[in-house]
């Protein structure tokens, strides 16, 4: 007998809990439940029964329901500075990855300033297994979550803010980066230095200065007559906008530095541009490095000098140190584990012109 075409196929059942999902399959929801948590005893058939039955109509347990039980979320809180960089972005996507390898799931939220209690009570209210932090906060309202989350015996860690109180921290040296950075610039007989949005950059700003200073005075040079920043100038929205801007306000001044340090690779290839359209020859006229090691880095003409974060070693570990936090007494003191940075010369920078 041929199929009417006017007939529609039924519905699949719309199953909202295990109880839904049990009368369906016609078992005891206790059965079912056995089956779903993976518990001994049942028979093969009862098994295949559920299991098929779950891949035919997608039920899925409620996850929030598990863990009202005593049951583990497997499920961890990630707070993001912001999305806005691609190493932010390329940081979040490698933790989830290998967070998800090992049987974890991510709840991630942006951390903006004056939501931190929020976010983390959300976290919390969720039952997740630790909490990560990714970026640079306002220092007081992060250490006051870290103390939160440490009253709750909930694991964190955070990576790249450096000296927290009490935080278990992650984090790249940047100080250092920037000594290696200076040596390469100061055998090349650079002693004039243009800072591009490190002035005015985060909490970072102070370890990059940092190592600015230490290779400086290693040289013997004074850190506020070799280095010039023009960072109040120019309002910082789009970096790439905001590092040509940048060159234009150097190449105004009487005496120009010989070599431009950018807080990132954005800002370094909008200065670039700025020079390019100056007239000016890089680096011939003028070196420049940037910061972290982007893609484009290696596309422009020339291609950027820069320091590579090494950002899959750093969330490689910052996993494992997460993890092995998870059921066991917590630290008496916190651990702190540094990145060492890879300085990538390229051909941005050479000797400093002699004028």
């Amino acid at each position: 007998m041929p199929k009417n075409p006017r007939l529609k196929p039924a519905a699949s059942p719309v199953l909202r809990s295990t109880a839904d999902f049990a009368r369906h399959v016609g078992l005891a929801r206790t059965t079912v439940s056995r089956v779903i948590n993976g518990q001994p005893g049942l028979k093969q058939k009862t098994i295949d029964r559920v299991q098929r039955a779950l891949a035919e109509t997608g039920f899925t347990p409620n996850a929030h329901a598990l863990h009202l039980k005593g049951k583990r979320t497997a499920m961890v809180g990630i707070c993001m500075e912001d999305l806005l960089t691609p190493p932010a972005v390329r940081k979040l996507a490698t933790l989830q990855r290998l967070l998800r390898d090992r049987g974890f799931s991510s709840l991630i939220e942006v951390f903006t300033p004056g939501t931190g209690r929020d976010v983390v009570r959300h976290f919390l209210s969720m039952r997740v297994e630790a909490v990560v932090f990714i970026g640079h906060f306002h220092r007081e309202e992060i250490e006051a979550r870290i103390a939160e989350l440490i009253a709750h015996g909930t694991p964190h860690l955070v990576i790249d803010h450096y000296g927290l109180k009490n935080a278990n921290t992650v984090s790249l040296d940047r100080s250092a980066a920037m000594v290696a950075l200076m040596n390469h610039l100061l055998d090349l007989g650079h002693r004039s230095f243009g800072l591009l949005g490190i002035a005015r950059a985060p909490a970072s700003r102070y370890d990059r200065m940092t190592g600015i200073n230490a290779a400086l005075r290693a040289r013997g040079l004074d850190f506020t007559t070799a280095t010039l920043s023009l960072d109040h100038l120019h309002e910082r929205r789009n970096d790439f906008d905001y590092g040509r801007k940048l060159a234009a306000s150097f190449l105004a001044q009487p005496h120009r530095p010989t070599v431009f340090l950018a807080l990132n690779d954005a800002i370094a290839i909008g200065a670039l541009r700025g020079l390019q359209d100056a007239g000016l020859k890089v680096p011939r006229d003028i070196s420049l490095a940037g910061f972290n090691n982007q893609d484009i880095s290696s596309m422009t003409s020339p291609t950027l000098t820069t320091i590579d974060q090494n950002i899959e070693a750093t969330i490689a570990t910052a996993a494992d140190i997460l993890l092995a936090q998870l059921d066991v007494p917590p630290r008496a003191k916190p651990l702190v584990h540094v990145v060492a940075p890879a300085l990538v010369v390229r051909e941005s920078t050479g000797p400093a012109r002699v004028a």
